[in-house]
């Protein structure tokens, strides 16, 4: 199957984005495709804000992004927009990084108020970056979903639903090569 780029954008290391990203990993991996996770927030911070592109964990990030197939971005919204180490890194990768890539766009947050954030602030991003297709994403409420002490992770059955259709629309398209890009 394909190799999959899992890409949490929160700063935090008990993020209920991260925690969500990786739930949804094990849903990619059950449908038998390879997922690479990548907690943006494990890059240092001064490869980041200082722009090193050559950096090594900058050059791996580049790297991953490369080998991946389709390429899952996660980030919450903060200020009607992406977090900003999801931003730093974006910015620090090749213009075309997702060229030829399948990319589904998801987001969480605290309010309904913050769910145009993935159509009018991520999605123009990824299309800039060549993105052959980019699936239909998701906004998922944090009230939605549990995070445990164990690390496991609880969504409601309403979300989960929603969800799994999303990624499974994901994974569906994973290796199909749409017309327009194929004609390019």
């Amino acid at each position: 199957m394909a190799t999959v780029l899992s890409v949490s954008g929160s700063p935090s290391a008990s993020s209920r984005t991260g925690r969500l990203l990786r739930h949804l990993d094990q849903r990619l991996t059950a449908q038998g495709h390879e997922v690479i996770p990548l907690d943006v927030r494990t890059i240092p911070a001064e490869a980041l804000l200082g722009a090193d592109f050559r950096h090594p964990a900058i050059v791996e990030a580049t790297e991953l992004f490369a080998r991946a197939d389709g390429v899952v971005v996660g980030t919450p919204v903060y200020k009607a927009s992406y977090s900003g180490v999801l931003k730093a890194l974006l910015d620090l990768l090749p213009q075309y990084a997702l060229t030829g890539k399948t990319v589904l766009p998801l987001a969480t947050g605290g309010s309904t108020a913050h769910v145009l954030a993935l159509d009018y602030a991520l999605r123009p991003v990824l299309n800039s970056m060549g993105a052959a297709h980019i699936v239909q994403g998701w906004f998922t409420l944090d009230k939605d979903i549990a995070a445990h002490e164990d690390g496991t992770v609880t969504v409601a059955p309403a979300t989960a639903e929603a969800l799994a259709q999303v990624v499974d629309q994901f994974s569906a398209a994973l290796g199909r090569t749409p017309y327009l890009a194929a004609a390019s």
